[in-house]
């Protein structure tokens, strides 16, 4: 899916909305936790309130990341700013990954000294309110998620399942505690900390991974190659290389054609691969296309052959050398099979009784043949 100028503003405004709603209920959660598990003296209630406390800060870098990743591109962000988003889900792992030690640092200084409980009441409550609301806001910010395919909603949607997840642990470990094994609150601390810490991995790999440019999915990457080689026109398909930027894909592909093509079928044909490339992806946004005449993963550049000015420079000495003084229309270079086959095109009324096509040829071939780096030519006559 290609998302134009408006629809990038309903995915700000839908996604800072949904954000704005789940900041608000952390917050309270936070407060209403961290009250709750002071009163009732419960390390574990206590560690999920701080966990929400982060989730407050979770919401507003994706606040952030949201509002500039829509910016459109400019002279120093030449490819946009959704990258802004993976940078913030890297920023919200390594928060996460702070928090959840943390939590387990302090569940395991508890361990040694296990206090009980109070108010059991006041925590199930608590407790249960977390459950419901924190799943509450799983779904509503999947959805939001979904429709805009944007992987840092999601990620934050995951990370309101995970308080709730950590909130069922609590409300086991408060259930234990309060019959009679008070360790099981700071165990369940424990575990809500090292589900903390997973969610972190999780992130933390993900936005790594499109940081450092990895490749999309290889079946992906197989079914593009596969219908770009399709294409009419198209000999092979070699260098296609893909990188995710945001919520899209990104690509650059070396696509043979036929050498002797002219520049604007080329064109044309580099045209079709990347109209064929976006329907074959629902995310690509960017397509860059290299028209080789040659695959030149097996063939290098010719860095010693003089490129076309030069070329044309030592052609036309040559023709005076040798005292060539016909009319030549237009030259053609090929730069094929590390030489440069020449195409010349000449008037018709070069042919004459004493000079043949046959003889023109035989005299320019032994005049390129004198040339170092110069292959085959080729001769054609037109209408003036």
């Amino acid at each position: 899916m290609i998302f134009t100028t408006l629809d990038l503003i309903k995915r700000t405004k839908a996604s800072q909305r949904v954000t704005l709603v789940g900041a608000v209920v952390d917050f309270l959660l936070a407060i209403f936790k961290i009250i709750a598990g002071f009163i009732g003296n419960s390390g574990a209630l206590i560690a999920d309130g701080i966990h929400s406390f982060s989730d407050l800060l979770s919401d507003g870098l994706v606040l952030y990341a949201t509002k500039h990743s829509a910016l459109d591109a400019d002279e120093e962000h030449p490819y946009g700013h959704k990258r802004f988003e993976t940078v913030a889900t890297l920023g919200l792992a390594v928060i996460l990954a702070i928090v959840g030690l943390g939590i387990i640092f302090d569940a395991m200084s508890r361990l040694d000294s296990p206090v009980s409980l109070s108010h059991g009441i006041l925590l199930f409550s608590i407790t249960t309110l977390s459950i419901f609301s924190k799943e509450a806001l799983y779904w509503y910010t999947l959805k939001v998620a979904n429709a805009y395919q944007s992987d840092l909603l999601k990620a934050n949607a995951w990370h309101h399942r995970s308080d709730a997840l950590s909130s069922i642990v609590v409300l086991i470990g408060i259930s234990g505690s309060l019959n009679g094994y008070p360790y099981l609150d700071s165990i369940a601390a424990i575990v809500v900390g090292l589900m903390v810490i997973y969610i972190a991995w999780k992130l933390g790999l993900s936005a790594t991974k499109e940081l450092v440019d990895t490749s999309i999915d290889a079946q992906q990457v197989a079914q593009l190659k596969y219908a770009l080689g399709q294409i009419g026109g198209v000999n092979s398909v070699h260098s296609l290389r893909t990188r995710k930027i945001g919520h899209t894909i990104s690509c650059d592909v070396h696509v043979q054609v036929d050498p002797f093509l002219s520049v604007s079928e080329g064109h044309i044909i580099s045209v079709s691969v990347e109209r064929v490339a976006k329907k074959c992806l629902k995310d690509l946004s960017d397509v860059t296309v290299h028209i080789d005449v040659e695959d030149d993963e097996i063939n290098a550049p010719y860095e010693a052959l003089p490129e076309r000015a030069q070329a044309l420079g030592f052609l036309t000495k040559a023709l005076l050398d040798n005292e060539y003084d016909g009319e030549i229309s237009r030259i053609q270079l090929h730069y094929l099979e590390g030489k440069i086959h020449v195409d010349f095109y000449l008037p018709l009324k070069s042919l004459q009784p004493d000079n043949s096509a046959d003889k023109i040829l035989a005299k320019l071939q032994e005049t390129v043949n004198k040339l170092e780096g110069f292959g085959k030519i080729k001769i054609y006559f037109s209408q003036d």
